[in-house]
């Protein structure tokens, strides 16, 4: 099974086990994003109105993030290695492949430091005070110990204890063991398609008790930060909305005019899948329009099913900006210190950590929750930001539709190809002419 048929399986397994385990009637026609965001509500009144009751509302929080802790290895070993396993061997893509990658980590990075930097202007954490129980423990260490430390002497250990940036390059170099292994690494690769469905499930189970736990967190940090947290929320909401919509239409707008793709025959194209991924908050209902519409656009098909599937796991650049923004929001809500070892070490293990989660129902949190107990921010911050991801969700979703589409694009106009500069459709299965005689 390929990467994108995986994709897209998952997916569907994903509606179809969400339709038999949703009650009927009108608690069926409420999502779980709209529930999470009617008992941020509700937390946020108990915890003006009582907020001596909101403190004993904390078991449900923590039980909540303890799962969420259970799942992090398994979530990590199955993506990270399917992900990197799983290209189908670089070798045989030639050029299409390494353009691919070169453009998919461009485009992170970009996405990654503007979402950091947007927190470090802006600072919407500031003035939320948001406390933990325990205080973060974060002990002065060279780079040079921290660069040694994040390699494994046992990967089980590293596992046991949490550490994400062991498991990550632990993964993530078994994943290039599995690559160069071709055939004989299947076997393995499918038990991460298999760990990966699973996480899925957890994860999608977990998800149940998450509106529950929004409401206690949510109820448990007003009562503690008062007005402070809403005002921070809502910086938050929108530097998260301004950075998404700079990137789409600076980084996005300037990397298709610079491989010559006409703007508004793209845009036209473009705007269906923008529109589904918008109104449904998912990638995998808009992918099949986004394969459709890009080869109406003028994408050969060589091109397109060498750079889609890959930039299912490769090219998450609404999600990358919103990890970047999301962590140092919540380490200026609790006032911890990083120093710029641990910054750029931040910034290098989230670059990792994206990678693959596409497939995974609310996935950023997971990483997010792996990284905080490595740095030493509070987890509580994980009810804080999930109170208000319904209403960031949306454009983060629809900017990593839109990079979906712009890839493919970039990559055939950096091999050559032409576009029409009228709207009419190329006809399916006929290649664009390519400039130069590209093969």
């Amino acid at each position: 099974m390929s990467l994108l048929e995986h994709r897209l399986s998952v997916a569907d397994e994903s509606r179809g086990e969400l339709a038999r385990t949703t009650p009927p009637g009108l608690l069926r026609r409420i999502s779980l994003a709209q529930w999470m965001l009617l008992a941020a509500g509700g937390g946020v009144v108990l915890g003006f109105l009582a907020p001596e009751v909101a403190g004993h509302l904390k078991i449900v929080s923590d039980i909540f993030l303890r799962l969420i802790r259970a799942i992090i290895a398994p979530v990590l070993f199955g993506v990270l290695v399917r992900a990197v396993g799983g290209m189908g061997g670089m070798r045989d893509l030639g050029r299409l492949g390494w353009k691919s990658l070169v453009y998919f980590e461009v485009a992170t990075t970009l996405a990654l430091l503007l979402g950091w930097f947007t927190a470090v202007i802006f600072r919407p954490g500031e003035n939320v005070a948001l406390t933990s129980q325990v205080a973060p423990l974060v002990h002065p260490v060279s780079f040079s110990e921290v660069v040694v430390n994040a390699f494994p002497t046992s990967i089980v250990d590293a596992m046991a204890r949490g550490d994400v940036l062991q498991i990550v390059v632990f993964c993530f170099l078994f994943g290039v063991a599995c690559l160069s292994l071709g055939e004989k690494a299947k076997p393995v690769l499918a038990l991460a398609d298999a760990v990966v469905a699973i996480a899925f499930r957890f994860t999608h189970l977990i998800m149940f008790l998450a509106p529950a736990a929004v409401f206690a967190a949510m109820a448990g940090t007003v009562a503690t930060g008062g007005m402070g947290v809403l005002v921070g929320l809502a910086r938050l909401l929108v530097t998260s909305w301004g950075a998404e919509l700079v990137f789409l239409t600076v980084v996005f707008g300037g990397s298709l005019m610079a491989f010559g793709v006409p703007l508004r025959r793209f845009a036209h194209y473009a705007r269906e899948p923008f529109l589904i991924a918008f109104g449904t908050t998912s990638s995998a209902a808009a992918l099949p329009q986004t394969l459709e519409n890009m080869e109406r656009f003028g994408v050969p098909n060589r091109i397109l099913g060498v750079v889609a599937p890959l930039s299912l796991s490769l090219n998450l650049c609404g999600s990358t900006l919103f990890l970047g923004l999301a962590t140092l929001f919540v380490a200026q809500a609790a006032n911890v210190p990083l120093s710029f070892d641990q910054q750029v070490l931040i910034l290098l293990t989230l670059k990792l950590t994206s990678k693959g989660v596409a497939g995974i129902p609310r996935a950023n949190f997971v990483v997010l929750t792996a990284l905080f107990q490595s740095f030493g921010l509070p987890i509580e911050g994980l009810g804080l930001l999930l109170g208000i991801d319904a209403l960031i969700d949306p454009i983060r979703t629809s900017v990593n539709v839109i990079g979906h589409c712009a890839a493919p694009a970039v990559v055939a106009g950096w091999e050559g190809v032409t576009f029409p500069a009228d709207l009419a459709p190329v006809e399916v299965g006929v290649v664009a002419p390519v400039r130069g005689g590209v093969a």
